[in-house]
């Protein structure tokens, strides 16, 4: 990856890039023994080091992250009223956006990263990735609820979800699997058939579950190589 000093370094939490340029002024950057002279200077992160304040710089193009969000969260990169996702996540990149949205009432597994076409693939509907919800709901489902759902369903607003997989658990409990995320659609979708969910939880998404994660509410890290191959 070939990449500017000021954007890399940008990315990574070492400052805005007017302070990154201060800091190349002063001296502070380098690219192997070489001191950078100017912020846009590149370096290619595949066989250049990069250092700063004499300390070196661990570059990874990508990152990507799992997180048990807990309720009370908003999946927002800032949020003047609620408490965001990025402040589970033990990362400085200022690039890391969470894929798609859960609630903020919602809890689950949400997947955070900085790889712009892994995020596109996971959220696409044409990419069929499973995102598999458990719901509690009061209210009674319709007869033909599964088939419904499998059908789709006028979710309102002027909107037909994509055919859909409803599991019965119980009187009051399903699992529902989608492969899209319009607005609050797991609600609006069992509102459709009849119920009102009173707690919702992502337990999968792609191949991954959460609970072969062994996370707790509001832990997070790394995605591991073999679960990044379960997720697509």
């Amino acid at each position: 990856m070939i990449v500017r000093v000021d954007k890399i370094l940008s990315e990574l939490g070492f400052g805005s890039r007017t302070e990154i340029k201060r800091y190349v002024k002063a001296g502070k950057v380098r690219i192997n023994e070489n001191p950078v002279k100017k912020p846009e200077e590149k370096i290619n992160t595949e066989i250049d080091r990069l250092y700063f304040d004499g300390k070196d710089v661990v570059i990874e193009e990508f990152e990507t992250y799992v997180l048990y969000k807990p309720a009370g969260y908003v999946c927002a990169t800032f949020d003047n009223v609620h408490k965001t996702v990025m402040e589970l996540i033990d990362s400085n990149r200022k690039n890391i956006v969470p894929v798609g949205r859960l609630d903020l009432d919602t809890e689950g597994l949400l997947i955070l990263t900085n790889d712009g076409n892994l995020n596109h693939r996971l959220v696409s509907p044409s990419s069929h990735v499973d995102k598999v919800y458990y719901a509690k709901f009061d209210g009674v489902l319709a007869d033909d609820a599964i088939e419904m759902t499998a059908k789709g369903l006028d979710i309102g607003d002027g909107e037909v979800s994509k055919p859909a997989k409803l599991e019965i658990v119980s009187k009051n409990e399903v699992l529902l699997t989608i492969h899209e995320g319009k607005f609050h659609q797991v609600k609006r979708m069992i509102k459709a058939l009849g119920g009102e969910v009173t707690y919702l939880k992502r337990t999968a998404f792609g191949g991954l579950g959460l609970d072969d994660l062994n996370l707790k509410r509001g832990e997070s890290r790394k995605i591991s190589m073999e679960e990044m191959r379960k997720l697509i």
